[in-house]
């Protein structure tokens, strides 16, 4: 069981709970998750089982696009609906017209601040943890890049948006940041991932349906075709699953080529690697079949 398994994980369930009752349902004993869905969050969990824990970084950086409901008129202290409500603006209705030209300063790279009630760690220890304190700690804005904002949806309080954005986008300071540029307050009532990178919600299976189906198992392979793919020549790859550096000249790859997937010379994919000072170096060996390694 060396795949990503692309999950519709439902409301209500930690990202971490989630893995739990698919590693109970498939019977693994090493898996993770690439990408956290907070609770009330329902929709696409990309679940990395086996091997397939080794390349959950390079699928974090894959493109997010999700439907969000955003409820104006109350601000809550976690930015979404399981927040306490802490600021009320009952005589501010903003127009269609105003909430599509809102919209659009959200477009494009834009500066966020990373929310209180964030799994984001401080000496330590997760924001969220000092939030139930009542510790309020600084919080530098970051960049983060939403290509694509339409808005699905409009009708007083709530409006529905659908997002294509960067990872560490936080929809709920989206939420609540649209709120302000309306003239008002807002909090994130609803959330549901539809897709990350190629791995659509329609393509998802549900945790009620493993281990019966199959649906939504994806190959390390599969999941990582966003990345370069170098065929090593059979010396070098004897050389590389030894851990010895190849020169980068042979295959046209430059200083600062990264996030490689190396496949051995029978087009077997058996490592992660990256270019520096000239040479091809192995990171992660990809126990995937076993077979490569043995020859």
């Amino acid at each position: 069981m060396n795949r990503i398994i692309v999950l519709d994980k439902p409301q209500g369930l930690t990202s971490q709970q989630a893995v739990t009752q698919v590693k109970r349902a498939l019977g693994v004993r090493k898996a993770g998750h690439a990408g956290t869905l907070d609770p009330m969050a329902t929709g696409v969990l990309l679940v990395c089982a086996g091997e397939a824990t080794k390349v959950s970084r390079f699928l974090m950086d894959l493109r997010k696009e999700y439907l969000a409901t955003v409820r104006l008129g109350r601000r809550t202290d976690t930015f979404d609906a399981e927040g306490k409500v802490v600021e009320s603006v009952e005589d501010v209705v903003p127009t269609r017209a105003q909430v599509e030209e809102a919209l659009g300063r959200f477009r494009g790279e834009i500066m966020q601040q990373p929310p209180m009630y964030s799994a984001l760690k401080r000496d330590g220890t997760p924001l969220y943890k000092l939030a139930r304190k009542g510790i309020e700690v600084e919080r530098p804005e970051r960049p983060v890049t939403i290509y694509s904002l339409t808005l699905e949806d409009y009708r007083f309080p709530l409006i529905t948006i659908r997002l294509t954005c960067s990872k560490g986008t936080y929809v709920r300071t989206l939420a609540d940041d649209l709120g302000r540029a309306l003239g008002t307050v807002a909090h994130l009532s609803a959330l549901r991932r539809t897709a990350i990178g190629a791995h659509r919600v329609e393509d998802a299976v549900k945790l009620e349906d493993l281990p019966r189906s199959t649906r939504g198992f994806v190959e390390v392979e599969e999941a990582l075709s966003h990345l370069m793919v170098v065929l090593l020549k059979e010396p070098d790859f004897q050389m590389a699953r030894h851990g010895r550096p190849v020169p980068a000249g042979a295959y046209d790859l430059a200083d600062g080529a990264e996030s490689l997937l190396l496949k051995d010379h029978e087009g077997a994919p058996f490592a992660l690697g990256e270019v520096k000072d000239g040479y091809l170096k192995v990171g992660r060996i990809l126990h995937l079949s076993g077979e490569s390694l043995n020859q």
